[in-house]
């Protein structure tokens, strides 16, 4: 793949980017046809972009912000932390049920 010349470090980006799904949805998923295998990238991209934490971007995902932390002990006691599976369990995705 060859590079632009103002962008010279695309390539490792795009290399990592496929590593990562490689690894954490390719060889955690048997693909039985392309339906399915665009069905999957198209979920996890999704998840990567709105829910997976980015250290990079201060524990944010791409198309969401930070949330406030949580000062108040009281408050810290009573969260209510709900999972919901996605890909049949191979994404999981936390929430704060308010």
């Amino acid at each position: 793949m060859l590079t632009g010349v103002r962008t010279p470090r695309k390539n490792a980006i795009i290399k990592r980017r496929v590593q990562t799904g490689r690894h954490q949805l390719l060889d955690r998923t048997l693909i039985w046809n392309e339906h399915q295998l665009r069905h999957a990238h198209g979920q996890f991209e999704l998840h990567h972009n709105a829910h997976r934490p980015h250290q990079a971007r201060n524990q944010a995902a791409p198309l969401r912000t930070v949330p406030e932390p949580i000062t108040d002990p009281e408050q810290i006691t009573r969260l209510d932390i709900r999972r919901q599976d996605q890909l049949g369990g191979v994404i999981h995705e936390y929430q704060n049920a308010a």
